[in-house]
């Protein structure tokens, strides 16, 4: 197809489609207030319509008092359990917590050392990939975005299923259990093969170690020598906990829930979920919000100067620096108020590395972001309305600290979150019955049908 700036009869057709739709299409912003919908799913301030019940997941960041809205410290936990306590858990003992984390959304408990250790084992031997899936999906159509790559990769997994339709919860476990082993590897795969592609560079495919952990079957696969430290892949074991799961109003997995009601299979839910999570306003916030900070390294002089910062963030909001678009990306929350826990605990964590990696000045100056913006909100929004950072803000950082790409920061989500993704599925399975179809006002006025050639 030629670019819609080049004059051909197909680009003309197309420019007259846009004027046609553009003059005929638009909804006043009144009417939602008028007819009382409800933009987004959301209620007018700023909380998600209740669209349904959980037991996996409960995301707390503010209180109600007679009808008021009041900031509080945000908490997450997983099957009633603090994701602190979770994480904690696990630094304590020196061990990985991602398995942990996965048993816990699926199963609804803890698991104890035998469980986790046949569930780490059984996702081991089912990492690899189906004969000739990587020839035939990923190395002959190589994709520019690996979160494409990854969606088409799933559907294509019900190929290569020899029960893809059983709605069964045995069936749909062990489905469950093959996609959460072997995403990371079509993730490493995929940007093996764009490397090569697109960018020209080495393409390498190590062969996995069945005494990996998830984390560090990742940098296994994508580091050229395979070399990585303990603390490395705890750190990212740490990343892959806290983007597990994360309720069920969120895009991706109400998507999850909304296919689901349909009676669809496990691998089409799963591919729209990739697809909406690839977002900018999802799963790709963290890549926004290393662009904006770098912005800012490049235009703030002294980056100890909180005046000098503050300043700088109010241009930001006004739409006069970053990249226009009066955003601050990685501040703000539909749920977290005074504080987002994945963010605090990612920050706690990471400090230390920042510090060995020489990027301890860095570090600091996102510590002052976090702080400032708040107060910049404050001043330039004048609504009353408490922000902070959500764990975007910290997680492309941690991925640079790992010395990831770019191009697997919303990937590496994507691989995280399909333990909550597949919890969801099953427990709308189980309990929804009932498909999911909202209501769509029609603003359209009855008008006659005219003959072509009276047109």
């Amino acid at each position: 197809m030629q670019p819609m700036d080049e004059k051909t009869p197909e680009t003309g057709t197309l420019q007259e489609l846009c004027r046609e739709f553009r003059e005929h299409n638009g909804i006043p912003l009144e009417k939602y207030d008028l007819y009382n919908v409800k933009r987004g799913l959301r209620n007018p301030d700023g909380t998600g319509v209740m669209a349904g019940l959980t037991r996996i997941c409960n995301v707390h960041g503010y209180l109600i008092d007679d009808g008021e809205r009041i900031p509080d410290q945000g908490k997450l936990t997983y099957r009633g359990v603090d994701v602190r306590d979770l994480v904690e858990g696990c630094i304590k003992e020196h061990r990985f917590g991602y398995e942990e984390t996965a048993w816990l959304l699926l199963s609804g408990r803890l698991p104890h050392a035998r469980q986790l250790e046949d569930f780490s084992r059984l996702l081991n031997e089912s990492r690899d990939l189906p004969p000739y899936f990587a020839e035939d999906m990923i190395i002959k159509a190589p994709s520019r975005n690996i979160m494409n790559k990854l969606a088409r990769s799933v559907l294509a997994l019900y190929s290569y299923d020899e029960n893809p339709e059983e709605e069964t919860l045995e069936n749909n476990l062990r489905q469950s259990v093959g996609l959460l082993a072997r995403l990371p590897l079509i993730m490493s795969y995929a940007y093996q093969v764009k490397r090569r592609h697109y960018d020209r560079e080495s393409m390498y495919f190590h062969p996995t170690d069945p005494r990996h952990s998830t984390a560090e079957a990742i940098l296994n696969a994508i580091r050229p020598d395979r070399q990585f430290t303990p603390e490395e892949a705890r750190l990212l074991d740490l990343c892959m906990i806290l983007h597990a799961e994360h309720g069920g109003g969120n895009n991706s997995t109400f998507t999850v829930r909304v296919l689901t009601s349909t009676g669809t299979d496990i691998y089409s839910a799963m591919a729209a979920a990739i697809g909406s999570l690839k977002g900018p306003l999802h799963g790709g916030a963290n890549h926004q919000v290393m662009t904006m900070m770098e912005d800012l390294m490049e235009n703030v002089r002294c980056w100890q100067d909180p005046e000098e910062i503050g300043a700088y963030l109010e241009k930001i909001l006004r739409g006069k620096a970053g990249d226009g678009s009066g955003l601050l990306y990685g501040i703000g929350h539909a749920v977290y108020t005074l504080s987002d826990p994945r963010a605090v605990l990612l920050r706690e964590e990471a400090r230390s590395m920042a510090e060995s990696r020489g990027m301890g000045d860095v570090f600091r100056l996102f510590e002052q972001v976090e702080r400032l913006a708040p107060q910049v909100f404050a001043r330039e929004k004048g609504d009353g309305r408490a922000v902070c950072a959500n764990v975007d803000f910290y997680s492309g950082l941690v991925y640079r600290m790992l010395g990831i790409p770019e191009d697997l920061y919303t990937p590496l989500f994507a691989v995280s979150r399909v333990a909550g993704w597949c919890a969801h599925r099953i427990e709308e399975l189980e309990t929804g019955h009932r498909i999911i179809r909202p209501a769509y006002r029609s603003l359209s006025k009855n008008k006659p049908y005219v003959p072509l050639s009276q047109r």
